[in-house]
């Protein structure tokens, strides 16, 4: 819901610093690699409890993910770069859930139905996406990417600020997973609107 209205101010720096990368010589996919570990990193000091570490690597992870991004950008965006990315943020977006899940057993029920709201956001994303592509249509709302984004509001900001509540109020998370999953079904619903009007033959 807000991705694109945070791009304007978070483009310019990132951009700056994705250039400076390319000139150095590391590529996106690099990048994209490497904020994994942070990734995997966070998920495995949540699920032992260690938020405060766990937050901490989720915020390195961000970064690296505009990072490769703006390496793209500067470098040359590829199709398999677009992939690659695509894969690493879900693979964010599921590790962490899970990891809140064992750390406690009144947090697996509430890690379960966020990471099932997950998968049909990204279904939705990613089908509308495939269908958006061989439509022929284009957006520049989230800047420049290698696959078609459409807006929802429950999208990349708004996950963050969802993971972050959670390492900030651990003891919350069951309220904060449930009220999250409830906004992406509200996403899958809102982008299945969408989508009846963009591809229903008039």
């Amino acid at each position: 819901m807000f991705d694109a209205r945070l791009r304007p101010l978070i483009d310019p720096p990132l951009n700056a610093a994705g250039r400076a990368l390319s000139r150095m010589g590391i590529g996106a996919n690099a990048v994209t690699l490497a904020g994994l570990v942070p990734a995997l990193g966070a998920a495995f000091a949540i699920a032992q409890g260690h938020f405060t570490l766990g937050l901490v690597l989720i915020i390195v992870n961000r970064l690296l993910d505009g990072l490769d991004g703006a390496v793209a950008r500067a470098s040359g965006i590829t199709d398999f770069g677009g992939y690659l990315d695509t894969l690493a943020d879900y693979v964010f977006y599921v590790a962490v859930p899970v990891a809140f899940g064992l750390a406690s057993p009144v947090n697996t029920a509430p890690a379960m139905l966020l990471i099932a709201s997950f998968t049909l956001t990204c279904a939705s994303f990613l089908v509308f996406a495939a269908i958006a592509v061989r439509r022929g249509k284009e957006t520049a709302a989230h800047g420049t990417k290698s696959i078609f984004y459409s807006t929802g509001l429950a999208e990349g900001a708004e996950t963050i600020a969802a993971f972050v509540a959670m390492c900030l109020w651990p003891e919350r998370f069951p309220l904060i997973a449930i009220g999250f999953a409830v906004l992406c079904l509200a996403t899958v619903i809102q982008r299945s609107l969408l989508a009846r009007q963009a591809f229903t033959p008039e």
